[in-house]
């Protein structure tokens, strides 16, 4: 996966590229999926969810140019897979799950895997995680309409947030850097993810 999809297509940072060689993506999806646990593709995890393409995964996690010090938040735990590559980068993750079922099963694995630099939250995840806050960098894996203010709130000054923004069914990846004095934003690559639903994001009607 790493030699045949994300090195050739331009992922170069070694501390990623060693995160997605060494976390075993198979046991983040079901049994009947996991023959194609890494095939280029993202993968259903239930609940209307999914566990994203390794190349989207692995771009989303360069962008954050974490160093190992930093403190992380996840929107959209799902199954647990982003959340367990970002543990190996960062020196704390905080990852907000919507649907209390993904959570525990997240949860449940990640702690048998043993990722103990990881806190799973059940809330909105719109919101961001005030109670923690501020984070350096902030990773979203659900499509929102607009940046949610609440996450520009909740960086450090110099801090990143990755977040696909557009449609319900069609996104442009965006990497934002807080500033002392607003932010810098910059486009990535088109994407489709599931959308982010919430008081910031989309409403829950129509999603299923």
């Amino acid at each position: 996966m790493v030699d045949s999809q994300l090195r050739p297509r331009g992922i170069k940072d070694e501390g990623v590229l060693h995160a997605m060689a060494t976390v075993e993506r198979h046991l983040f999806v079901s049994e009947d999926l996991q023959e194609s646990a890494y095939d280029d593709c993202a993968l259903p995890i239930g609940c209307g969810q999914t566990i994203s393409q390794p190349y989207m995964v692995a771009l989303m996690t360069e962008l954050l140019h974490l160093e190992g010090h930093e403190r992380v938040l996840e929107i959209g735990t799902g199954s647990g897979y982003q959340t367990a590559v970002l543990s190996m980068l960062a020196s704390e993750v905080y990852t907000v799950e919507r649907i209390p079922s993904l959570a525990e099963r997240a949860q449940a694995l990640l702690e048998r895997l043993g990722y103990k630099n990881v806190q799973v939250r059940v809330s909105d995840g719109t919101i961001g995680l005030p109670s923690q806050a501020p984070f350096d960098a902030i990773l979203v894996t659900a499509g929102a309409p607009e940046i949610p203010e609440e996450y520009i709130g909740q960086l450090k000054v110099g801090g990143r947030l990755v977040i696909p923004i557009g449609s319900r069914y069609s996104q442009v990846l965006y990497q934002i850097r807080r500033t002392e004095t607003g932010i810098e934003k910059s486009d990535s690559t088109g994407c489709v993810f599931v959308p982010l639903i919430g008081e910031k994001g989309w409403k829950e009607e129509g999603l299923y």
